[in-house]
């Protein structure tokens, strides 16, 4: 009897706190609606995670610049876009979790009534860079993509626009972020800016490097615009590793490296991913002091593995401990890739401070650099006639000697890599091909790389007419379609 008594006594104290059923549900520790630092900061993991993830779902991008291959599975080193929803899931978490998110975040900034002008601009202008960063993705993966229209929960069929249009107004809008900021103040901080804290020296700096990315994107289209734009952002780009833009994972799930999650031992027991030949015999050729950063040996030796093809995963050289470790950053841009495009810019006969070659050596000595050499390592590698500058090329073709070059320094970035491959043409990669294949497997025939994703299957059945539309404007919603500057 006491103990019922005990009881009717506790379900009346409760009862008498809570006005109404209701409030049972109701988290008094959250907040009930997201911050604008929050959507920021979830939006720039977002991205990082997208970009740097090697899960055959999401991102294949490494496959196709070969410097990993598969153990088993041989769809995405095949080229295969319809085995699995990849373009989908790519679009998806551009259009979804990374601009949907800045945008809101931008709206909640421009609502704020209790932020000072100059954080609320230089907060909006954090925001603006990474939205033109985001776009150009989408861009330079599909081409012509919905942008004026899109983001709007209420037009679920938006317009696809003009990719070389697009590209315009994201320079426009990179102009004005940048002449927004105000490097006196910050921006996001308390841990909300995960790459920068809010300092906005170094986010000026990101903005310009990102505007001489695009402009040396669109040089072999247009070489004037290109030139215009270059020469303007040179002056303030990064200028040491410390300004790398990078995404700082966490030991502890789910903020750690997406790598570690298909990779490291802690996290799975799948061996699905070990270094491609291709890469490797480039590396080893090299004697690429880069080597141990990058892969593990097997025994003494560094061993790619037959790309598009089956592989044991002993027999070959698998992902280093470094790149699965849990908490490894991923690098959104950083200031090899920085002074590898200063040296094309120069090659180029564009106004810039310092010769290519200088430019050049500066690239892959602050590469070895990233990955565990020494300054000592650089000057023995830069000292080989198959790296110098002036002779890495019996033709002197700046493209290739900056594109074989850059393709090793960006190892781990697969997508830019990608980029960079399919504007620069070098290094020459092949496909998986019957001369190609190791005994006792066989491989389809005419494989090409892709130079674009497919638009998603769900763009065809719900939104069919402006996706046959942007289809039909681009050449054909193919993977052979190049991107409108991809003109070489």
């Amino acid at each position: 009897m006491k103990r019922i008594y005990i009881i009717l006594i506790a379900v009346a104290f409760f009862s008498s706190c809570a006005k109404n059923l209701g409030d049972y549900n109701t988290d008094q520790k959250n907040s009930p609606t997201a911050t604008a630092p929050t959507l920021f900061t979830a939006a720039l993991k977002s991205y990082s995670d997208v970009l740097t993830s090697p899960s055959v779902n999401t991102n294949v991008f490494r496959f196709y610049v070969q410097y990993w291959t598969s153990t088993e599975y041989l769809d995405e080193p095949r080229y295969n876009l319809l085995a699995r929803p990849l373009p989908q899931a790519f679009w998806q978490a551009i259009y979804r979790d990374v601009l949907m998110d800045l945008k809101e975040s931008k709206r909640l900034v421009a609502e704020d009534l209790f932020i000072t002008p100059v954080l609320k601009a230089n907060e909006t202008a954090q925001i603006e860079i990474m939205e033109i960063m985001a776009w150009s993705s989408l861009v330079n993966t599909f081409g012509n993509v919905p942008y004026k229209q899109a983001l709007n929960i209420a037009n679920t069929q938006p317009q696809y626009d003009d990719a070389a249009t697009i590209y315009a107004d994201l320079l426009v809008r990179l102009d004005a972020a940048l002449a927004a900021i105000n490097t006196t103040g910050t921006g996001f901080t308390g841990g909300a800016d995960v790459i920068y804290d809010g300092n906005m020296v170094l986010w000026k700096k990101f903005g310009n490097s990102l505007k001489l990315r695009l402009g040396l994107i669109l040089a072999d289209k247009d070489a004037a615009k290109a030139k215009t734009i270059i020469e303007a952002a040179a002056p303030n780009v990064f200028t040491s590793n410390a300004d790398n833009a990078k995404f700082k994972y966490l030991s502890s799930t789910p903020n750690n490296n997406p790598v570690s999650e298909n990779i490291n031992a802690a996290r799975t027991k799948r061996k699905d991913y070990v270094g491609a030949k291709a890469f490797v015999d480039r590396l080893n050729t090299l004697s690429d002091p880069r080597r141990p950063g990058f892969f593990k040996p097997v025994g003494n030796v560094y061993i790619g593995g037959d790309y598009g093809f089956t592989n044991s995963a002993s027999n070959f050289s698998n992902i280093s401990d470094k790149v699965i470790a849990l908490d490894f950053e991923a690098l959104l841009l950083d200031y090899s890739e920085v002074e590898f495009a200063l040296a094309e810019a120069g090659a180029r006969g564009f106004a810039v401070t310092g010769s290519p070659a200088d430019h050049y050596n500066k690239g892959i000595t602050a590469s070895i650099i990233y990955w565990g050499g020494t300054d000592a390592d650089a000057a023995t590698y830069l000292a080989r006639p198959d790296v110098a500058y002036l002779t890495a090329s019996t033709t002197n073709n700046y493209k290739e000697i900056i594109g074989n070059q850059k393709w090793i320094a960006l190892y781990n970035r697969g997508y830019d890599a990608w980029i960079e491959w399919k504007r620069l043409d070098f290094p020459k990669l092949s496909p998986p091909s019957a001369q190609t294949a190791p005994p006792g497997q066989s491989v389809p025939s005419g494989l090409q790389i892709p130079l674009r994703l497919i638009y998603p299957i769900n763009e065809q059945t719900l939104n069919g007419a402006n996706r046959s539309a942007a289809a039909s404007a681009i050449g054909g919603d193919l993977i052979t379609t190049k991107i409108f500057w991809d003109v070489n």
